[in-house]
């Protein structure tokens, strides 16, 4: 293919490195056209590998908690969690779950749904109801991200209580009762500042295991929980050494809870679900 393009474009020898990048990028763009033309087929492969991997004996109900503090607000960082949400969707759809996303700012009162239901697929095989699973998470995805800038305008200032959000997901599975696992996503750059200040100093683990040991977290027995964007703030980042005292405090509340699965990273894509 590349010599084809080269043979219809010819090259001085002083534009010879012009010419290779543009025969180059000629080539990259029909590559990446037949690799698109055969993306139905990838996207049903990759739904039929999370269909593989779901729990027969407990579908998930999917919790994604969203910081909406002034911190957060970045162009560049919502887009990220919009990425991370649809990920979820994608999954929750797949495995025939419950979903609630929601933003919250300094309490668990303090909170605004954006989205709140149970996800089925409709259709007498698995592929029939795989192939319906992009326009499910499109619709979804619609109403979060009409949603979304509404809510975090409409939240209460004064702070951010990241802690008080295992209570409320606590609460959350409860209510929603039935056969399903909670999967808690806690979208947020972890900067508590309501009871405790996380951002005052850098903490040694042992600073940040005796911290959590004060706070109170409910028991979340048999669930996963995920806290990711850990130190990505909208302004200045933050030292690696506060942002390693994060990581440290996260995972030892996270255990605190009794959870099957503790995952706090800086990045929900490094985490890979």
């Amino acid at each position: 293919m590349s010599n084809s393009v080269s043979a219809r474009t010819p090259c001085w020898p002083r534009r010879a490195t012009l010419c290779l990048i543009g025969t180059l990028a000629v080539t990259v763009l029909v590559g990446l056209t037949a690799c698109g033309a055969s993306s139905p087929r990838g996207e049903l492969a990759e739904s039929q590998q999370i269909l593989a991997s779901c729990d027969p004996s407990a579908s998930p109900a999917s919790l994604v908690e969203i910081d909406g503090t002034g911190s957060s607000a970045s162009a560049a960082i919502v887009a990220g969690r919009m990425v991370a949400i649809e990920s979820v969707v994608r999954r929750t759809v797949i495995c025939s779950g419950v979903l609630r996303v929601l933003v919250f700012s300094s309490s668990s009162a303090a909170t605004t749904i954006l989205f709140d239901g149970p996800l089925r697929l409709e259709g007498a095989t698995d592929n029939a109801r795989l192939k319906r699973v992009a326009g499910v998470v499109a619709d979804v995805m619609g109403k979060v991200r009409q949603a979304y800038g509404p809510a975090v305008a409409a939240l209460a200032g004064g702070g951010s209580d990241i802690t008080a959000q295992y209570r409320l997901a606590s609460e959350w599975i409860r209510q929603v009762g039935g056969n399903l696992r909670l999967h808690l996503y806690l979208l947020t750059d972890g900067f508590q500042n309501i009871g405790v200040n996380l951002g005052a100093r850098p903490l040694t683990k042992q600073q940040a295991r005796a911290l959590a040991n004060h706070a109170v977290v409910p028991t979340l027995s048999g669930a996963s929980v995920l806290v990711a964007g850990l130190g990505r703030v909208a302004g200045r980042p933050p030292r690696s050494s506060v942002v390693e005292g994060l990581v440290a405090y996260y995972d030892a509340l996270c255990q605190r809870t009794a959870a099957a699965k503790c995952v706090s990273v800086t990045d929900y894509a490094t985490e890979g679900r």
